[in-house]
């Protein structure tokens, strides 16, 4: 049996190469596109040459890019290439994002205004590019609201604001940067704590993959209550969801699919829980970053395999919810104040509990620490398990007990 051949176009993203790869397995045949002028790509292009097929496209464009690569599907996994990936698939017909539903789930902006015209609960929102733009267009959504960038993942340059005066600081701040971004500033959502219940954060996030326009949820994916400003402090699978609020997510995130056209790929649609029912935050056209692993521990159920072979333009199977136990991810976050890392004292001791399955550490004594940049940077993460929900929370306890961070 020929397999089909499934290009991935590869930055940073929500699946590593090697996870990639396994997923593949019996499925089909993985080219990776490599452009090395990506620094992610160029740290490892030669590594994944050594591991699969690597299609050097550094310098190319358009047609040139996937030509006799006998190529059956294409997609990505990387938030910065899903633009990219959709002007490459759309000559050849592959099931991915067309190019205008790529447009909307890369702009926050323009997807705003599409949800708004399907009718769904309009989140006021203005654009924003200097400081002296800013006042009226805090009259017009209101205030508190939330400064952020038009394009981007992981909260990173993300804040509340609750005056004129402090967007304008922040805005004048974030531009400051290494790249120039254009922002916006939208209404606050205000979330009902009560919802998910106490340890567990007012937003979830929907896990999807659409094949020819049909829509199949695959999870919703519960949250821990967020870092200030907005960075996250990892997730749960299962969620801690009533049967009627999650039904009640899972409707308005189908009818957010529908409002920006997506019919093909997987996709990631954040919602908040607020004392009116479930509001989109925003519909991200790829796959959720650590999601995969927590869903396939929980109940496995590979989502990267289920975003190739949507690639490839197969029905997709889901398994009905079966789930073993309660997976999680808690990210270690420093206060926001904190400019560099001196200690972080006791993960040898915290990988030898029970329920503990790994801790990633990223970052060393004397490196540098930005709120700046969102939720990537962490400290850590610590993957675990547990056998119910209240187990859950006893384990962050134990986390936060066992764990020393100290900061300047």
């Amino acid at each position: 049996m020929t397999l089909p051949r499934v290009g991935v176009v590869l930055d940073f993203g929500a699946a590593t190469p090697m996870s990639i790869l396994a997923a593949a397995r019996g499925l089909c045949e993985v080219v990776f596109l490599c452009d090395r002028c990506l620094p992610y790509v160029a740290r490892l292009v030669d590594e994944i040459a050594e591991l699969g097929e690597v299609c050097d496209v550094t310098g190319l464009s358009g047609d040139a890019l996937c030509a006799g690569l006998g190529l059956g599907g294409l997609t990505t996994f990387a938030e910065a290439q899903i633009r990219r990936t959709a002007e490459l698939a759309a000559p050849e017909g592959f099931a991915y994002l067309r190019p205008p539903a790529a447009e909307a789930v890369t702009d926050k902006y323009l997807q705003r205004g599409l949800l708004a015209a399907a009718g769904l609960p309009v989140t006021r929102c203005r654009t924003v590019s200097e400081p002296a733009e800013l006042a009226p267009a805090l009259a017009a959504v209101g205030l508190p609201a939330v400064l952020k960038p038009r394009t981007g993942a992981g909260s990173a340059r993300t804040c509340r604001v609750d005056s004129v005066a402090e967007a304008e600081a922040r805005l004048r701040e974030f531009r400051a940067g290494p790249a120039p971004f254009a922002f916006v500033v939208e209404e606050y959502l205000r979330g009902d704590l009560s919802v998910a219940g106490t340890g567990f954060g007012d937003y979830v996030s929907v896990e999807s993959v659409s094949v020819a326009g049909t829509v199949r949820h695959v999870e919703v994916t519960g949250k821990f209550p967020l870092a200030p400003p907005f960075r996250e402090r990892g997730y749960v699978v299962p969620s801690t969801l009533s049967a009627w609020w999650r039904q009640a997510v899972l409707d308005v995130a189908s009818d957010a699919l529908r409002a920006l056209g997506v019919a093909d790929g997987v996709t990631h649609v954040e919602v908040k829980l607020t004392p009116d029912g479930p509001r989109v935050i925003e519909v991200n056209g790829r796959l959720g970053g650590y999601v995969a692993d927590l869903v396939r521990r929980a109940r496995r159920v590979d989502l990267i395999r289920l975003a190739l072979a949507a690639a490839a333009g197969r029905s997709v199977d889901i398994p009905e919810h079966d789930y073993r136990r309660c997976a999680f991810q808690y990210f270690l976050t420093a206060p926001m104040e904190a400019t560099a890392l001196r200690r972080l004292d006791g993960v040898e001791r915290l990988s030898r509990q029970a329920g503990i399955r790994h801790v990633e550490v990223f970052r060393r004594a004397g490196d540098r620490l930005d709120w700046r940049q969102g939720t990537l940077g962490y400290l850590g993460i610590v993957h675990g398990s547990a056998a119910d929900h209240d187990e859950v929370l006893r384990l962050l306890a134990m986390i936060d007990r066992t764990l020393t961070i100290g900061v300047e």
